[in-house]
């Protein structure tokens, strides 16, 4: 199972002149990547989780890339996100899940969006806005299978169950599906995967015993799509993988999945200028120069998204070279130490990560040089960062 190259590659599609920093988005890589994780789980219903702007790729264009790949979910955490799918165009079955109370739940109904309960409050307001349209909610409860997050715990379920039956039996709402999230699935062997598979088969037989008639039942995230078969149940929601990033990198990286990351975060020089040994660059000194050397000035810096923690660790290639962040990560820009004889330039490109294949760092290597998960390379990147995409279309779906 192998995802397609990215075509046209983000150096035959010219990004707005004087764009200091640009990320490429391969979409026709994310609907590769979906049809791969469709393949992983032949059985089940595909949800492309476009959460946080689709994990910082774009929402719209990313989310239509997913349904050309076989995504017939989406599925977004806040509803404002739900409501703009919808309004974009976009005709597959949405659903969200966190909200608090004062949610325009009556706007998600009317627009056809499937919503999540996990608390008396939350499924009270959602049918007060169902009975104000006259219309039918879509429901989904919630179980906390053990990951202690949001969802229904213990005997709550059972008195959230009990309170949606009865306004089922009213036409106030229609329970479609169950659902629960993981709380180790990176770890696939953890005894907890087990037991909390064990509580949300338990809580799916007690919803269809007191009635339900179930469309789905879902609890798998990207790494239980790739890892756990037995999770798969009738829908999967992977996030991250549909980016090509692997959820799992211990156990294998992207390539060992099938997946093409989707993202290549790119810079241009802003300044390349000459510096003695012997001399500190940029806030506290945290580097030195060993020797004369000529440093490039990279205008992009934590309000974009990089990462502090990886001062003088993250890695960048310059020309096919790969370096490493000379000292500080500032708020607007970080600077290289090339050495004496590089031939840099100011306008030239600098690539941060992008899919690896080339030699250039991953989002991967980012996120062990800040001592984090590569979810959090690429959904912070600031709205500074221009998004130009190439490979896919942008017909509604």
């Amino acid at each position: 199972m192998t995802a397609s190259q990215p075509s046209p590659s983000p150096a035959a599609v010219q990004a707005r002149p004087g764009s200091p920093a640009t990320a490429y988005i391969d979409l026709a890589a994310v609907t590769a990547n979906v049809r791969v994780l469709r393949e992983h789980a032949p059985g089940a219903q595909l949800l492309a989780v476009v959460k946080a702007d689709a994990y910082g790729h774009g929402l719209v264009p990313v989310a239509r890339a997913a349904a050309a790949g076989g995504a017939s979910w989406l599925g977004t955490a806040l509803l404002d996100e739900a409501i703009a799918l919808r309004d974009s165009g976009i005709h597959a079955r949405i659903f969200t899940w966190l909200n608090v109370p004062g949610a325009d739940f009556a706007g998600a109904i009317r627009r056809d969006i499937d919503l999540s309960a996990s608390a008396p409050w939350q499924l009270n307001e959602i049918a007060a806005a169902a009975q104000a349209l006259g219309c039918t909610a879509r429901l989904h409860l919630k179980v906390d299978t053990g990951l202690g997050r949001n969802g229904a715990f213990g005997p709550g379920f059972t008195e959230i169950l009990t309170s949606a039956r009865k306004l089922e039996r009213r036409g106030i709402v229609r329970i479609v599906g169950v659902w629960s999230h993981f709380a180790y699935a990176d770890q696939p062997d953890h005894p907890t995967v087990r037991h909390q598979q064990e509580v949300f088969e338990a809580a799916v037989r007690e919803a269809e015993a007191a009635g339900c008639d179930l469309e789905v039942r879902h609890l798998a995230n990207s790494a239980a799509t790739l890892t756990n078969p037995s999770a798969h149940y009738d829908l999967v929601r992977p996030g991250l993988a549909i980016y090509g990033l692997s959820p799992v990198p211990e156990l294998g990286d992207s390539t060992a999945y099938g997946l093409v990351p989707a993202m290549t975060l790119t810079a241009r020089f802003a300044l390349v200028k000459g510096l003695p040994a012997g001399q500190g660059v940029s806030y506290a000194h945290q580097h030195v120069t060993t020797a004369d050397t000529r440093v490039g000035l990279i205008p992009v810096g934590y309000a974009d998204g990089i990462p502090r923690h990886a001062s003088s660790r993250g890695p960048v290639a310059v020309g096919g070279r790969r370096y490493l962040v000379a000292g500080r990560v500032c708020m607007d820009q970080i600077l290289v130490d090339l050495g004496a004889d590089s031939p840099a330039q100011a306008g030239d490109q600098v690539v941060l990560f992008g899919p690896g294949a080339e030699g250039e760092p991953t989002a991967q290597d980012w996120a062990i040089a800040a001592d984090t998960i590569s979810y959090e390379i690429v959904t912070r990147l600031g709205p500074r960062v221009e998004r130009v995409y190439v490979g896919g279309s942008e017909e509604p779906s």
